[in-house]
């Protein structure tokens, strides 16, 4: 056996070494925060971990003082091979690591719906609406009401809300400022949500936080947060950009399959709706809005001409400009016939239409 002093002079420049390496990650962005998001996550983090440290460190304290003191060289211990059952014992066993399971389920419950990502930020100043769109393998961003755009870099003022929307143009992705708190995916044909605000001034390194292929590691941009009239100096400076950034340099853009990190890129103007367009163009015909519906597919093998309510379609062999007849079903239930309808729009693919939710 190894004795103790010398196996604590072993041990305590590895614990001393992994004491270190421990607390080097305290000056972390997600521990370190710029905006009251990040400072709530934060709060919510070390509160949780401190709770469950309540039941963590006491039992590592106990299972290495019953290992001691009940050694097998200890002859002064007590030994009572037929003990089973304490009451007190599982009173405390049970009703401590519950107290912390209720407090902390309470605390997940209203820090879930206070930090929903979805939820706007109440505040005086009015909010500035960016648009992410992932690309491979950078981020592009839409400023909708200033009508610019920029590649891996945003600025926006200090104390302000921000409301991001988020998509993809290529494979799922992750937006995320560590500083600032809260990580949403961005996915193709989908809308994505994150509200967002800086307490101070200063550079905030923003990241795609989710494995996306070989460029994944230069998808990184920078997050400006500065006072509003080197906002307004900002957006001049944009504005003063002569490229455009439209459909065509869209694609331009798209096409260039960046394995290194993307140059700041700057767009004096933007094409209205170019990120809904983004949205709409991988959803395909089967839109929730403006859905696209095949005539030839709403034919059935009753006689020619029949219509359904909504689609009227004319006679065969009638003129283009003739209103089509509708056949009067006399022998037909009322019932019958309305089943008979859904039957057919069934037939034609309208299982395909799913109503759409943020």
């Amino acid at each position: 056996m190894i004795p103790l002093n010398p196996l604590g002079r072993f041990l305590r420049p590895g614990l001393l070494f992994a004491l270190s390496v421990f607390l080097t990650g305290c000056n972390s962005a997600i521990l370190n925060p710029k905006g009251q998001i990040g400072h709530d996550e934060k709060t919510l983090l070390i509160t949780a971990t401190v709770l469950m440290l309540l039941v963590v460190v006491p039992v590592i304290i106990m299972t290495l003082t019953f290992a001691w003191k009940y050694r097998a060289t200890n002859t002064k211990a007590r030994y009572e091979p037929k003990w089973s059952h304490s009451t007190a014992i599982e009173v405390v066993v049970w009703s401590i690591p519950c107290m912390i399971v209720l407090v902390l389920a309470v605390l997940t419950w209203r820090s879930s719906h206070a930090l929903d990502p979805y939820r706007p930020l109440e505040s005086d100043k009015k909010p500035v609406v960016i648009e992410a769109i992932s690309l491979d393998w950078k981020w592009l961003f839409i400023y909708p009401e200033e009508k610019i755009a920029t590649v891996n870099e945003i600025t926006f003022p200090v104390d302000t809300p921000l409301n991001f929307k988020i998509t993809s143009d290529s494979v799922m992705n992750a937006f995320f400022i560590p500083h600032l708190g809260s990580m949403i995916y961005s996915m193709t044909a989908m809308e994505t949500k994150l509200h967002l605000i800086a307490n101070e001034t200063g550079q905030f390194p923003g990241m795609s936080s989710h494995y996306s292929g070989a460029g994944f590691s230069k998808m990184h941009f920078t997050a400006h947060s500065v006072t509003d009239a080197q906002y307004q100096e900002w957006l001049a400076k944009v504005r003063a950009t002569s490229t455009t950034l439209d459909k065509p340099a869209f694609a331009a853009l798209v096409a260039e399959k960046n394995h290194d990190w993307h140059p700041v890129t700057y767009y004096g103007t933007s094409e209205a709706g170019l990120f809904d367009w983004v949205i709409a163009k991988h959803m395909g015909d089967n839109q929730h809005y403006g859905m696209k519906h095949d005539h030839k597919a709403m034919q059935h093998g009753g006689a020619a001409g029949e219509s359904h309510e909504g689609h009227d379609m004319p006679a065969k062999g009638s003129a283009p400009d003739e209103p089509a007849k509708l056949p009067v079903h006399t022998d037909q239930p009322a019932a019958a016939d309305a089943a008979h309808t859904a039957d057919e729009h069934a037939a034609a693919g309208h299982a395909g239409h799913a109503g759409s939710g943020e």
